[in-house]
């Protein structure tokens, strides 16, 4: 049975028209006025409303295994979350465990996103080299259509990758036309910091920004920025945070370099401020890595996607319930990382940019999925309502409003960092793969409905020429 979307306003990042939308099975086949449609036809009205591509969040962690604990949310109940805010595609961090085989590790993530309930791909963590990683990603991108590498230059003693193993990893992604994602801070900073906190007797979550100040983001940025221009790899900075580590990104860029950002939901609506509180629950659940920052560092997120600079706002989605949070009551190291927010970044972008008039409908799309699209190879079959895209579109009031609350969200944890936060700009329906998987409040998530997007590599000859 298709899908008419009708009377709406359709948004793309280059383009916004009158028109209406049909969707036959997972594919969208007719945008125009008075499109004829068979008989039995699920109509969607958009009266008021605008039709965008939906959503995709490149930077999500379900039910990953991390700090002795395993996050709250899996893949069905993540990406249904998604849903019920807009998003319809997802790329989660497959990260192998130590000296544990690549291959092996999808196998491992395959087996657990069969459940999700939205399309999903994936990104694969180095944290080694040898022959073995070397021949392994080739086969990750060859075969599996994983051309995407994550790199963290934090948690020392668990996924830390060196400089030695980023110089060769970043070159065979390179040669495979993969792009290489970063997560940036000085773990070995870190660490120094943390001990020294401790042993001066600073144990709650107010430590935590104390371990990860703005050098060590901002050392840890430029490095590798530089280690990408060595080798002329496409470099992705995960969850940039800070002003001195968006400066590196933009001076790079135009140095010609080809290096992308992202920005999180929650750094761009959140201070440093929430770890002044004297609960400890309070306090600890906002405890994620790069921790929050000053308000003058949010506002430079903000100016950051305006000129450019920062293409693409993700969540860093990783969830975890109060009772897991209080592993670290008496050592603020020992906190799980992480904070959900894939259900709320599409409205927090829309509240925080386009009603305050720094970003244009068109802007938003393309930070919220057009962008990431175009990046890891999934344009134009993502983040684009035309014919031949896939069937993934969000029908978004602009002038609805709804409050963040724990007791009424989809995540699978017990609190929200937004809680009681209102915004306005929100979906009434979300169709994935030609699904109503959202209507007015209602979410219709099924479990296992969402398939693997395979993605082609960049061409060796682009690689090279667009480093």
């Amino acid at each position: 049975m298709g899908i008419l979307i009708k009377n709406g306003t359709v948004v793309n990042a280059h383009q916004t028209l009158s028109a209406d939308v049909y969707c036959d099975a997972d594919k969208i086949t007719a945008i125009g006025k008075d499109l004829e449609v068979p008989a039995g036809t699920q109509i969607i009205d958009a009266d008021g409303k605008l039709v965008m591509p939906g959503g995709i969040d490149p930077h999500t962690h379900f039910e990953l295994l991390f700090m002795g604990t395993v996050s709250r949310d899996d893949f069905f109940s993540g990406t249904a979350a998604g849903l019920a805010g807009g998003t319809t595609t997802t790329i989660d961090m497959c990260i192998p465990d130590p000296g544990q085989s690549l291959l092996e590790g999808v196998s491992v993530w395959k087996q657990r996103a069969e459940k999700a309930a939205a399309d999903y791909s994936f990104h694969v963590a180095v944290s080694s080299w040898s022959t073995r990683v070397s021949e392994e990603m080739g086969e990750v991108v060859k075969t599996h259509g994983i051309p995407s590498f994550k790199h963290f230059m934090a948690y020392k003693g668990a996924y830390m990758v060196d400089d030695e193993a980023m110089l060769h990893s970043f070159a065979r992604a390179r040669e495979l036309g993969a792009i290489v994602n970063v997560h940036c801070e000085n773990g070995d900073a870190v660490a120094y910091l943390q001990a020294d906190l401790l042993r001066r007797g600073v144990t709650g979550p107010e430590g935590h920004p104390l371990s990860r100040p703005i050098e060590v983001e901002a050392e840890a940025t430029n490095r590798v920025i530089s280690i990408a221009q060595i080798t002329k790899t496409p470099l992705y900075i995960v969850h940039v945070s800070c002003k001195e580590a968006l400066e590196a990104v933009s001076r790079a860029r135009l140095s010609g370099q080809k290096v992308y950002a992202e920005a999180l939901g929650a750094h761009l609506t959140i201070d440093d401020s929430v770890y002044k509180s004297a609960d400890f629950d309070e306090a600890a659940g906002f405890v994620m890595s790069p921790p929050f920052r000053s308000k003058g560092h949010c506002q430079a997120l903000w100016n950051g996607l305006q000129a450019g600079h920062i293409q693409v706002v993700a969540s860093d989605h990783v969830t975890f319930n109060k009772e897991q949070k209080r592993m670290g009551r008496d050592n603020f190291a020992a906190i799980p990382n992480g904070t959900g927010g894939i259900e709320d970044r599409m409205s927090l972008v829309w509240d925080g940019g386009v009603r305050r008039g720094l970003l244009s409908p068109e802007e938003f799309v393309a930070v919220t999925s057009a962008n990431a699209a175009k990046i890891y190879n999934m344009w134009p079959r993502k983040g684009l309502v035309a014919p031949g895209a896939d069937a993934d579109i969000v029908v978004w009031d602009p002038h609805a409003s709804k409050t963040i609350s724990a007791k009424t969200h989809n995540h699978a944890t017990d609190f929200s960092i937004f809680e009681g936060r209102t915004v306005t700009g929100i979906p009434s329906a979300t169709v994935a793969r030609g699904r109503i998987a959202y209507l007015n409040g209602q979410l219709r998530a099924e479990r296992g409905a969402g398939r693997l997007v395979k993605r082609y590599a960049f061409g060796v000859a682009y690689a090279a020429n667009h480093a």
